[in-house]
């Protein structure tokens, strides 16, 4: 259940930025309101770092505004804009204590030495941390070692909290873990935060709202059970994991069908919170099908009936997740609920509602869905 929120604080508006000549981001924009965590989204490349460093006032864009709180933060140094920042390498201090590193943020601002050990310790605590004050962070496990990170961008108590890839470098048990921890602390703080990732669970683990970006535009934005149930474009679909994707061309529009290298498909076109304008659907034009994979079963009738070679059929704790070599050669995986033996020649049938019409978005470039 997302948390509630206040109205909005921070406001990006149509940044533009270029990286060795090329355009990097092209028109972005996005809000953040109070106690909201945004997922930043996208492959390696897309932006979503340096984004995150112009809000930070780390770097500059050709074009656009950063507002907080209604204030335009251009000229605004990046002490003073009181945002939290933590990085995947953690940047800390090795030759000092875990308080000396949690504490130095705050000895810069020159606070008095009471109070930078009361928000040291408080710090500390709201990562479980509160026994290693006086360890040296070369003798923590990675961890630990992100854990005094996080507390040293929480002790200054800012107004926004940016983390980027803060767990990339961990394992998967422990990236689990932590992003639990993380997701409640979130919670309780109610700090607004910015979460960049290029990894999709994670962001769902912690994100309010998601924002994808790709080619330098926001590609889609919304509540994470939104984006995954309705995608935006073939993209948007296989970056989230949803990769039984086949082309195809519209053959009727009511109702929907289209013709694949497969054989013709019946489904909807779902309406996703786009970022971006999608074309009207017309007969002829090209779409890409999107086979959803929980709800396939063998046997049944209908034109939604896929027929391929078993390749792999593997017990995943809550069904079977088989891979299906389809005739036109591609490769599709469905979640069913008994296993089939590999090898084997099957037929499964799909529901209307589980076949989504997909198009690209248009190339024009927009401003995020509010």
């Amino acid at each position: 259940m997302a948390r509630s929120r206040g109205g909005v604080v921070l406001v990006v508006e149509d940044i533009w930025k270029d990286y060795e000549g090329l355009p990097l981001l092209r028109g972005v924009s996005l809000t953040v309101s109070r106690g909201e965590t945004v997922c930043l989204l996208g492959a390696s490349g897309s932006g979503k770092s340096t984004l995150l460093r112009i809000i930070a006032g780390l770097e500059r864009a050709e074009r656009g505004r950063v507002l907080w709180d209604g204030q335009d933060l251009r000229g605004v140094p990046v002490h003073r804009r009181h945002f939290g920042l933590m990085f995947q390498d953690y940047a800390l201090f090795p030759h000092r204590s875990v308080a000396q590193n949690v504490a130095f943020g705050l000895r810069m601002q020159g606070l008095p030495a009471g109070e930078v050990r009361a928000r040291v310790a408080e710090a500390l605590e709201q990562v479980n941390m509160g026994g290693f004050a006086n360890r040296r962070v070369t003798d923590l496990s990675g961890g630990e070692q992100q854990r005094v990170a996080l507390a040293r961008a929480l002790a200054p108590r800012p107004r926004l909290l940016m983390l980027d890839e803060p767990l990339g470098a961990l394992d998967r048990a422990l990236k689990e873990e932590l992003a639990g921890e993380l997701r409640a602390l979130l919670r309780k703080t109610q700090v607004p935060a910015i979460y960049v990732t290029h990894d999709q669970d994670e962001a769902f683990s912690l994100a309010d709202r998601l924002i994808l970006l790709h080619n330098g535009l926001v590609e889609q934005s919304g509540a994470p059970a939104e984006v995954y149930a309705a995608p935006v474009s073939p993209w948007a679909a296989n970056f989230l994991g949803l990769s039984n994707l086949l082309p195809g061309q519209v053959l009727a529009l009511d109702p929907l069908r289209a013709k694949t290298p497969i054989g013709v498909f019946e489904g909807v076109q779902v309406e996703p919170a786009a970022a971006r304008t999608l074309p009207p659907l017309r007969v002829g034009s090209p779409v890409m099908l999107l086979f959803r994979p929980g709800n396939a079963r063998p046997g049944g009738e209908g034109e939604n009936r896929i027929t391929g070679v078993v390749e792999d059929c593997v017990f995943m704790g809550e069904g079977f997740r088989l891979r299906l070599r389809l005739e036109s050669g591609h490769l599709f995986t469905f979640l069913l609920k008994e296993p089939l033996e590999t090898g084997g020649r099957v037929t499964l049938s799909l529901p209307k509602g589980d076949v989504q019409f997909l198009m690209e978005p248009d190339g024009a470039v927009g401003r995020e869905e509010k």
